[in-house]
Parts: C-alpha cells; structure tokens; sequence
C-alpha cells in the first residue's frame, strides 16, 4: 500500500511516499481503509521531533483519519465490516490502511460525508473539551480567539456560538476576518505580524480591550501564542479563564502579576491526554458535537484538499500558517 513517511527529522520537504507492506488487524484492533486524513499542528511538530510524542521512525504523520472498516481483528466486538468510522490515532494517518485500537472508534452517522468527518475530531473534540471543560463557558460569556480562522479557531467560534456566548475573533488579515464573520464571530480584529515592540504590544492590548468590551473577555482561547498571548491576557475579564491550546508563534512567557490583578486562571488544554484518561467523558462530548452537527449548530469547514502525493504540501501550508478552515488528504484523488 502507499504511505507517506518520515524517515529523518526536519520539515514537509523530508518527507516521502513509498509502496509499504500490507498490515494485518491484531487481537482488540481492527483494519480501516482510510477515506481521508486531517491535518493538524501536531503534525508539522511531530516530523521535526518538538512534539511531546516522538513514534519510532520510519512512521506516516497524520493523527486524525476517518475511513471504512475492511478487516476485524480477534476480540472486537461491536465493529464489523463495512462500518464508517472515525479516529484519533496520534500517527499513522497518511497511508492508505491503518490497524487502530477499537477502542478509539467512534461511528459516522449515516448522511454525513466521510471527508468532512475527518475534520470533527481533533479540532471539534479539543474545543468542546477546551470550552465546557476547562473553560466553564456559559450563556452570555465573552469569548476572544486568537488565530480565529484557523480549523481549531472556527470550531471555537462555533462551539461558542452554540453555548450562547459572544465572540470576538482575533485574525492576521482581513480576508481571515471575513472567514471567521461567516462562522459567527460577533466582532474581529486584525492583529499585525509578530514580533512587537513594547507599544506595539500595548497597542494590541487596547485592540482587544475595546473589541471586548469594558468587562473583558470572560475566556480566551490562545491558539497561537508568542507575542500574542499577553495583549490577550491583558484584555480577560475579573475571574476570567486563559485557555492554552497551542503556539505556533512561539512559547509565551506571561507576566503572572495579571492574574493576580485579574484573580483569573490559566488553564491549559491537553485534548489527547484528556480522551485517554477519561474515554468516557470524551466520547460524551463526541456524541454531543454529532447533534450539534444534526442540529446545523457546527459544520466543519474543510477548504483544502490534497492527494497522498501532496500530503507534504498540505503540511507545510498549515506550518506556514497559510490554512483557512481544515487542509484534508484525500486517498482517492
């Protein structure tokens, strides 16, 4: 079968395809034949060494695929042939089978396609975690996102949209503006490109003061990071919560003085770890986006997609920062 591989450490530009061996489902897993492979930022971390999983190379990137069931192995129960499935997988992705742990399966209800259901997991699973979770969001919250037009940041739109909050999206352009208005987005802001000097920090600041109004913002969701994150914090309300969910601009070093002037919380969110300590409560939450999906509250926008051949392109956009909505490898194009 082909695959796509990492047999070195370094960028999308290392990466190859290759013709690989078939593999077999073993006791508790079963085999999948991959419709379609997800794109996350864990997957340009992960090919350079600098994510917290390092798999044994050589290996194929791509932690999020859904696909059809073509084999079951020795001790599965409730799977069986044919069936439409999704998972978080960690790697592995990239190829055109994968064995998984049944235990990571989630089904795909009839009617939805299985390309845009690539898209729900990881994006869509971190952020009802992220927000009902370890943001305690309620009707009326202020919520500001950074890096708002971004896979994860729309699904934080609209999974904040749908608890009834009010939600300011934090973007690098006007194009990226528009995108995050037609998610739901109530008002946006057009931050400039990092690095900043003290005023223009300060600046920012005031940006996003104004965008949230005179109380701040009741939560924040901090995709990005760097240079970002404390004009964002600067802007949370009295007993707010600071969301950590990733840094593609750099590790932020937070003046910890504002969360004793604001008695907020920095809270940091680790969907992966979360789904296997407490399966159960993350298959709750899977349940709850797939009738929100039934219901027309979230739709997972899929702007891009990309061949097996590609997948390296499509890696190196998101590393860029170049993605509006979700980038998906599609094995049959």
């Amino acid at each position: 079968m082909k695959a796509v591989l990492t047999k070195e450490v370094g960028g999308p530009e290392t990466l190859v395809v290759e013709q690989i061996d078939a593999v077999q489902p073993g006791k508790g897993e079963v085999l999948v034949d991959i419709a379609a492979c997800a794109i996350n930022f864990p997957d340009t971390l992960m090919i350079r060494d600098m994510y917290q999983f390092k798999p044994e190379r050589p290996y194929s990137p791509g932690g999020e695929i859904s696909g059809t069931i073509a084999a079951v192995g020795e001790g599965v129960d409730g799977w069986q042939v044919g069936d439409r499935v999704l998972a978080g997988i960690g790697s592995g992705g990239l190829r055109e089978q994968v064995a998984i742990d049944a235990a990571k399966l989630f089904k795909v209800p009839e009617g939805v396609d299985l390309v845009e259901a690539s898209a729900l997991l990881m994006t869509y699973g971190t952020m009802i975690h992220a927000l009902k979770d370890r943001g305690d969001i309620k009707p009326g919250d202020t919520v500001l996102v950074l890096g708002a037009a971004g896979g994860v940041g729309l699904a934080s739109i609209e999974l904040a949209k749908a608890y009834g909050a009010r939600v300011v999206a934090a973007v690098s352009s006007d194009e990226k503006a528009k995108v995050a208005k037609d998610a739901g987005a109530d008002e946006t802001v057009v931050y400039p490109r990092a690095p900043f000097d003290k005023d223009q920090s300060k600046a920012l600041a005031v940006a996003f003061k104004e965008a949230v109004g005179a109380s701040g913002a009741d939560i924040v969701v901090d995709i990005v990071g760097g240079d970002y994150s404390e004009p964002a914090l600067r802007s949370i309300a009295w007993e707010g919560r600071f969301l950590v969910i990733g840094f593609p601009a750099g590790i932020a070093k937070m003046p910890l003085n504002l969360t004793l002037l604001k008695s907020c919380d920095i809270r940091g969110v680790f969907w992966g770890a979360f789904a296997a300590r407490e399966p159960q409560r993350n298959a709750q939450n899977i349940a709850e986006l797939f009738e929100m999906w039934k219901d027309g509250k979230i739709a997972p926008q899929v702007s891009e997609t990309f061949s097996l051949d590609d997948a390296a392109r499509a890696i190196e956009k998101l590393e860029n920062r170049q993605a509006i909505g979700k980038l998906v490898v599609v094995m049959d194009t």
